[in-house]
């Protein structure tokens, strides 16, 4: 069984799901919605949100026929609490976090 922050700092090496999650910060979204913006299959998109839900970062419900990802930000506690044990870090804020993320997908790779 991998160590839940493996599985977190895991999930968020990929620019795709960093973008994913920022894309969350606003509101919930239907999967559909979630690929959108991306030139992927559904498929490779699914699989971006199961490793996100795995790592608890994200939830997926079914709404009716649509299935829809919601942000759980509170996955993130354990990887701030571990960084914070440097004390270089301080607390993770995520509308700190958002602009960070907004920052790097706006120089990286467009969606």
């Amino acid at each position: 069984m991998a160590d839940p922050l493996d599985t977190v700092f895991s999930a968020l090496a990929d620019p795709t799901r960093r973008a994913i999650l920022t894309m969350l910060l606003e509101d919930d979204m239907a999967v559909t919605d979630v690929a959108e913006p991306f030139e992927m299959s559904l498929a490779a998109i699914s699989k971006h949100l199961t490793i996100l839900t795995r790592a608890g970062l994200i939830q997926q419900e079914k709404r009716g026929r649509v299935k829809w990802c919601k942000l759980d930000p509170d996955a993130m506690r354990g990887a701030s609490v571990w960084m914070q044990g440097f004390g270089q870090f301080e607390p993770v804020n995520m509308d700190a976090f958002e602009r960070f993320l907004a920052a790097e997908l706006s120089e990286g790779d467009p969606l």
